[in-house]
């Protein structure tokens, strides 16, 4: 049984310091833009299109935004309405913490709407790419995750349990790692196997990370601890895996449309 003791800032220099997290998302939205880039050009040669892939350097930009403020809205709306209601001003604080993937999801589709009509793309391909290039922020995310000590799982026997000393002594199921393998690895390899297929069509890797993130997430929450402020609604099922159902339908429904 390991005891987490892992610091989440990597250094500090006087007022400045570098965690864990921020490193993360810079990785993640670096290796994000070079890849899809990547994708994009596959997507160009194998399928003989010709979208223009120096669009992608300004979809970027819009993709970050809308993560921001996606994520942080769905935090707000979905986990912690209560709180931010008499505090309203917090919202604003994102450095104390409070993202939702789900609101960061949304965040993202409303800006590739407003991005394809301004610049005249097709928004189910930039969906396809962000789709395949989104398991590599996912996964270095959810390892800042376990690094911080956050989203812990349940308690566990196991001998890979994790005992996390700032929540108390118990052995917990290490639920970060298994969503970076789950929700980062596999659904890397499974989105990126589809695209460079023959059979790709467009729009098809959108629909399908709905509904293998949301699947992997729903199993991942059956070892994971629920958010402290809302637990669990209706007494048994969690939020993401409320909302994680939710992405399923339309996943679903997205993917029978295209097929």
């Amino acid at each position: 049984m390991y005891i987490h003791n892992l610091n989440p800032i990597i250094f500090e220099f006087g007022i400045l310091s570098l965690r864990w997290y921020s490193l993360a998302y810079l990785v993640g939205i670096i290796f994000g833009w070079w890849y899809g880039k990547k994708i994009l050009a596959l997507i160009n040669n194998r399928h003989n299109k010709n979208f223009k892939i120096n669009l992608f350097d300004d979809y970027i930009t819009y993709v970050i935004i809308s993560i921001i403020i996606g994520g942080r809205l769905g935090y707000v709306f979905f986990y912690n309405i209560d709180y931010f209601i008499f505090n309203p001003l917090e919202i604003f604080f994102i450095w104390k913490g409070g993202m939702s993937f789900h609101g960061g999801v949304l965040g993202i589709i409303v800006a590739t709407i407003i991005f394809s009509k301004k610049y005249d793309f097709d928004k189910l391909v930039l969906l396809d790419v962000v789709s395949c290039v989104a398991p590599i922020g996912i996964f270095f995310g959810r390892l800042a995750n376990f690094i911080n000590g956050e989203l812990y799982g349940k308690p566990s026997d196991l001998s890979w349990a994790v005992v996390f000393p700032n929540i108390d002594n118990l052995g917990r199921h290490p639920s970060q790692i298994y969503e970076a393998f789950l929700e980062g690895i596999l659904l890397f390899i499974i989105l990126n196997f589809i695209i460079k297929k023959s059979f790709y069509r467009k729009g098809e890797c959108a629909a399908l990370f709905l509904l293998f993130y949301s699947i992997f997430r729903i199993i991942c929450e059956l070892f994971r601890e629920p958010d402290l402020q809302i637990g669990y609604i209706l007494n048994f099922i969690s939020m993401g895996s409320l909302l994680s159902f939710i992405m399923i339908i339309l996943g679903i429904i997205m993917y029978l449309k295209i097929r």
